[in-house]
């Protein structure tokens, strides 16, 4: 884990960009000596693709959804 001063990372940023990218790892960005946030690889996220739910499949809601419940609409655990 390496650690720089914000400034000295502004002025280096490609390099630490082009170093967490080949390298991954983590560098740590400071802020007069304290840790303030982390330069890390990029994840992609598990959400990116949802697929529909089969049981689902030709569904259609036909209701406002602009439209406030009425509290009997509620389930009775939720009022």
């Amino acid at each position: 884990m390496t650690m720089i001063n914000l400034y000295q990372a502004k002025t280096q940023l490609s390099r630490l960009v082009a170093t967490v990218e080949k390298e991954g790892g983590r560098i740590v960005l400071c802020r007069n000596g304290s840790p303030v946030a982390d330069l890390v690889p990029h994840t992609p996220s598990a959400f990116n693709h949802f697929e529909p739910d089969p049981a689902l499949a030709g569904a259609r809601f036909l209701g406002d959804p602009t439209v406030p419940l009425d509290i009997a609409d509620w389930p009775e655990e939720l009022r």
